[in-house]
């Protein structure tokens, strides 16, 4: 999908970035996806991870699992971020083996990736590549700037706030909570606080 296919980033700092993306199809299954949805983030949850959420409802950050949960209706789309691909192997593995029948993309490196689905029992489906933004680039913010707020791909995550919190870092402000203040503006879910925090705390020391 392309709202979680545009983030910036180097290999480095995109190793601890995974998005778990899960829908219907308009027309073919929406029909009671909404339940099938729900035990999609009741797995994801089980997992531990560092965000999730509903497009309708809101994120972990916003609101509670539960609520998100409960929240889910037929033809929603719901996601579940990671840090660890590890983790998103056991994830896949028990996705395959509840069979939802619905729709699962993972966004991430391309190697990690396709390691997570080998560990899983599964055979990669299609791949989707973003070739970038185009034209006038000189026109956006600074590129470690956009390796934050490109976490939401709805654009909720505003440059001006980023760099706002950069500045409360410098002052003494957790790295941590100036993330999760970021998650909280992404409604989807698929904004990254763990990489957030390092991103924005290394940003503070060598700027």
């Amino acid at each position: 999908m392309t709202h979680t296919l545009h983030r910036k980033g180097t290999v480095d700092n995109l190793d601890n970035d995974y998005v778990l993306l899960c829908m219907s199809a308009k027309g073919i299954n929406e029909d009671g996806s909404g339940a099938k949805m729900q035990e999609f983030l009741r797995i994801a949850l089980r997992h531990k991870p560092v965000n999730m959420g509903d497009m309708k409802t809101g994120n972990m950050y916003s609101s509670l699992p539960e609520q998100v949960v409960a929240g889910v209706q037929d033809g929603a789309i719901v996601h579940a971020v990671y840090d660890n691909p590890q983790t998103v192997a056991q994830v896949l593995k028990e996705l395959k083996e509840a069979n939802l029948g619905m729709s699962v993309v993972v966004s991430g490196l391309f190697k990690p990736v396709e390691e997570c689905c080998q560990k899983a029992g599964l055979k990669r489906h299609t791949v989707e590549y973003s070739l970038g933004v185009w034209g006038k680039t000189d026109k956006l913010p600074h590129e470690r700037v956009l390796e934050v707020a490109t976490m939401c791909g709805h654009g909720m995550v505003a440059a001006n706030l980023v760099n706002s919190l950069v500045d409360e870092v410098k002052r003494g402000r957790s790295s941590v909570e100036a993330a999760k203040e970021l998650a909280r503006q992404c409604v989807c879910g698929i904004f990254n606080p763990t990489r957030a925090a390092k991103l924005l705390a290394d940003i503070a020391a060598t700027t």
